[in-house]
């Protein structure tokens, strides 16, 4: 059994990439575009790839040292209740348009985050 928990910012990136991909039901439409597979993490989060559902921009996804950040675009009272029932940390961020911020800090928590995708769609 493994003690430690996977918390790398770019290793939970591509978990959820990999999850996001080739998905049945209400994940089908959903794709994984622009992604920069060098990417580094920083502090204030580094784009790392754009998720896409039907072709759409549907979220932005930053790597930061020990964690990501989605950037939900759509959907924002749907995603903040999915994350908030996942156990997700969650936030609005007050731009012009307005975003809703999903923090995910380990690898057990893609999973979740596969919820929250999944309602935004």
């Amino acid at each position: 059994m493994v003690d430690t928990e996977l918390a790398d910012g770019v290793r939970i990136a591509q978990l959820l990439a990999s999850d996001l991909v080739g998905h049945d039901g209400a994940l089908a439409g959903v794709t994984v575009t622009d992604a920069d597979p060098e990417v580094d993490p920083t502090v204030d989060g580094r784009r790392a790839y754009v998720v896409r559902d039907d072709g759409g921009p549907l979220a932005t996804v930053f790597v930061h040292p020990e964690r990501i950040r989605i950037e939900f675009r759509e959907g924002h009272e749907p995603v903040a209740d999915a994350a908030a029932a996942a156990g997700l940390r969650v936030r609005p961020k007050a731009t012009d348009p307005p975003r809703t911020l999903v923090f995910v800090e380990s690898g057990a928590g893609v999973k979740r985050a596969l919820q929250v995708v999944e309602a935004a769609t």
